[in-house]
């Protein structure tokens, strides 16, 4: 697997132009009449959507009055966005706004996934991935075995030397470990010698927990990242997705908010020991 590839330095380089365009004291709407360019194509370049070109970034900092250092810094750092991980190979089978999430993914050193309604991808076996994907009532076959060997790609970082693997801490509802389907032993061996050798720490909130407002909503996914020299460390994120896109929230409130659901629920959780009991014994069960 090649590095993470083009969404670190996009988003980054989306950050330092939105900085200059207010300190320009212009408007997302002001700047892209100025440059001859729709609101869609602003708001994309800033929030790291697309790859940027070198005279489009120069025309930016021109408009906001960036010194030439920083324009030069920003321009080298345009060149980046143009590098494409090895997701690219997936095409069309990978949605626009799936694809940041996989180069975020591969880039970050901490993973904190929360999953009320099935296992994350980084720890699904391909027999669950596929019972998954065939549910889905307009994927085609060929498109299911796409996404599936993206879904096995994704997880060779949790085995790479270079960079360190990730760290992944995943909170899962007991309701998913019990639901029935052919291959679940299998998952559930699978999740079990994963927490055996220390890939991932899996804890699990009881069926029988009771309502708390951390256990609403769909799931989401905390990734942090590791400083890379002098740069500007990827600051963490919150990952949620829904049916037909999902939200990057990178806000200090809204980071705050999910570090506090994240914290409520492990306080809900069966400590790490319980989880890993609890998990061979409904692996067994699961074998009859």
């Amino acid at each position: 697997m090649t590095h993470a590839g083009s969404s670190i330095p996009r988003r980054q380089l989306g950050r330092y132009l939105k900085q200059g365009r207010e300190e320009a004291g212009l408007s997302l709407e002001a700047a892209g009449e100025a440059l001859e360019w729709s609101r869609s194509t602003m708001y994309r370049i800033e929030g790291g959507g697309s790859a940027v070109k070198a005279r489009d970034v120069a025309a930016m900092c021109a408009l906001y009055g960036l010194s030439p250092e920083m324009t030069s810094a920003l321009i080298a750092l345009a060149a980046e966005t143009k590098a494409k991980g090895w997701w690219h190979a997936y095409g069309d089978t990978l949605p626009a706004w799936f694809e940041l999430y996989v180069g975020m993914e591969s880039a970050a050193s901490c993973l904190r996934h929360w999953e009320p309604d099935s296992f994350p991808g980084l720890l699904q076996t391909r027999g669950y991935a596929e019972h998954l994907l065939r549910s889905h009532p307009e994927l085609a076959e060929r498109e299911i075995g796409h996404l599936v060997e993206l879904r096995m790609e994704r997880q060779k970082i949790l085995m790479r030397k270079k960079p360190e693997p990730p760290r992944l801490d995943v909170i899962v509802n007991e309701g998913v470990l019990r639901r029935p389907f052919p291959g679940m032993a299998e998952q559930l061996n699978h999740l079990h010698n994963q927490v055996a050798a220390e890939v991932a720490a899996i804890r699990i909130v009881p069926w029988d927990t009771r309502p708390n407002y951390a256990l609403n909503g769909a799931g989401f996914v905390i990734l942090e990242f590791p400083t890379t020299g002098i740069r500007t460390p990827e600051p963490t994120t919150v990952y949620s997705e829904s049916l037909t896109g999902a939200l990057y929230l990178d806000k200090a409130t809204e980071v705050a908010a999910y570090s506090v659901r994240w914290r409520t629920l492990e306080s809900l959780s069966l400590d790490a020991d319980q989880s890993a009991n609890l998990l061979a014994t409904i692996a067994k069960e699961m074998s009859r």
